[in-house]
């Protein structure tokens, strides 16, 4: 019995996710949408806008646009994640200390998790299904005997 139109949603997703760097762009994005919004934060909050203040939304911007493309161009992935630690770290001096440290240390770690994705690699074997296929082979099932 059909379960709905919901039922081959989450296995495409499954399938578009395992095929980029998807934890990498989401963190990187994550961090430059972190830094964007403490530049927004209330004037006792902010600490300094920037040596410049382009250059304090500038960062946070390409931050952002390289984790979407990570995201939807994972052929590209090492020159969007060489330029995202570098942009990540760029906000240190012009975005609050990159954010309070949160969006700095979400865009580095989404930019090396970027870099370091492996795109032939095997999917990963879920470890409920790791556990049956050793309990399987531990445990033939039993034959049925032949009658003559």
């Amino acid at each position: 019995m059909p379960r709905g139109p919901r039922e081959g949603v989450r296995p495409a997703f499954r399938q578009w996710r395992a095929g980029r760097p998807f934890w990498g762009g989401l963190l990187l994005a994550l961090g430059g949408a972190e830094v964007l919004l403490t530049l927004k934060a209330s004037l006792d909050v902010i600490l300094h806008v920037g040596m410049q203040g382009l250059a304090g939304y500038l960062l946070p911007v390409v931050m952002l646009l390289c984790g979407v493309l990570i995201l939807f161009n994972p052929t590209q992935r090492l020159f969007y994640s060489v330029i995202g630690v570098l942009v990540s770290l760029g906000t240190w001096m012009t975005s609050n200390l990159g954010g309070f440290f949160v969006g700095l240390l979400l865009g580095v770690t989404g930019s090396c998790l970027a870099f370091g994705w492996l795109p032939d690699q095997e999917p990963r074997v879920s470890r409920r299904r790791r556990r049956k296929q050793a309990r399987a082979a531990e445990n033939p099932p039993p034959t049925p005997a032949r009658q003559s």
